[in-house]
């Protein structure tokens, strides 16, 4: 198929009913394409049994139906998974599977690489490489369902319950794409995902919040990180065009229809954004914002010049927070022993990986808040 051609995987619930129409198809074949497609995860057309196979070789010749391939899995010793995938023009990305009693998350990536550069970040040292579609992001999903009930892992038709855009990129840099994906995942026709049940995370690309909040129900996770403009500006370059009091305010303004709050993610560097003087500054800077805040230790990676803080300083600092009456909680790292922890992805294997080299030899599984 041409790579000029649309992505079937990429319509809306519309554009299917659009395409079927000028087909000259009855109108519930738009229904049974979708539902082969965003609930029972199609990899080719061959799959979709009961439909006709005259109107399969048309789909075929005017559409691609990219699928993703699974380059790599690797599993942690606490039960999450990480899936590196190759797209259709080879290039690598990666999602992650959290399970926990109740719950079965997935970690999904919005970009190849990423623009922001966070200075902690291993997704920041790839660069940004391009966009996914709306179709990679959702296949992202498909892909880890079907591979979930193949480990019999969660009951079918979707073992995943949840899911946090907090992988590989920065979701409102792709900002058409990443609500195309929504509207998708969230559909009755799609996976049916609960828009309480997805989170997208943010490093602050202001112009882009309100118009996220407006156009979509889903929550918003908004990387912190720190709490003046000169230690935010030095860990996150994108400070320096969005500070601190222009992205608080989008977070006042944020629409909080439906019980909506804002989490607040912000790693813990030791000796650089852990004091409690830091501590004492969050809680103002969150004051009377519906929000939660993360905090998430952080996961070590070579090279990049930043350790863990003691979990005696961890502790401190949340102590400090409560006392402030913000609701704050330790996130507990996973994955990390397969990379796959907040922070730790950049393709493993990839040319932009600085661990490859480390890892050289090393045997793997094969065929990722924020999480990159």
């Amino acid at each position: 198929m041409e790579p000029s051609l649309p992505d079937l995987r990429s319509l809306s619930r519309g554009e299917m009913d659009g395409l079927v129409a000028r087909l000259g198809e009855k109108p519930y074949r738009a229904r049974q394409i979708f539902r082969w497609l965003h609930q029972k995860g199609a990899a080719t057309l061959d799959e979709m049994s009961d439909l006709p196979a005259a109107l399969r070789e048309r789909l075929g010749a005017e559409l691609r139906l990219d699928v993703l391939a699974r380059a790599e899995e690797r599993r942690s010793v606490d039960g999450t998974i990480k899936w590196t995938w190759r797209t259709q023009d080879g290039k690598l990305i990666e999602s992650v599977y959290m399970p926990e009693p109740g719950r079965k998350t997935l970690c999904v990536s919005t970009q190849a690489g990423c623009a922001v550069g966070c200075t902690f970040c291993m997704t920041g040292t790839m660069g940004l490489s391009r966009n996914l579609t709306a179709g990679e992001i959702v296949d992202q999903v498909s892909r880890v369902n079907r591979r979930l009930l193949e480990l019999g892992e969660g009951a079918p038709p979707r073992p995943l319950t949840n899911l946090v855009f907090m992988g590989m990129g920065e979701p409102l840099h792709n900002y058409a794409n990443v609500k195309a994906a929504l509207d998708v995942l969230l559909s009755e026709d799609g996976p049916n995902f609960s828009n309480r049940h997805v989170t997208v995370s943010t490093s602050g690309i202001v112009p882009e919040m309100r118009r996220f909040g407006e156009e979509t129900d889903v929550k918003l996770a908004v990387s912190l990180n720190a709490t003046t403009d000169e230690a935010r500006s030095a860990l996150m370059p994108l400070n320096r065009r969005w500070p601190l009091g222009e992205l608080l305010a989008a977070c006042r303004d944020f629409p909080m229809k439906r019980g909506r709050r804002i989490t607040f993610e912000y790693v813990l560097l030791g000796g650089v954004n852990d004091s409690d003087e830091d501590a004492v500054r969050l809680s103002r800077l969150v004051k009377g914002i519906p929000a939660k805040v993360n905090l998430i230790p952080y996961n070590e990676n070579p090279g990049l010049g930043f350790r863990a803080p003691d979990p005696a300083r961890v502790q401190a600092f949340q102590d400090r927070l409560v006392a402030a009456s913000v609701t704050a909680v330790v996130r507990r790292n996973r994955g990390s022993d397969i990379a796959a922890a907040c922070g730790q992805l950049a393709a493993e294997g990839g040319p932009g990986d600085p661990r490859r080299r480390e890892r050289a030899g090393t045997a793997t599984l094969t065929g990722r808040g924020s999480a990159g």
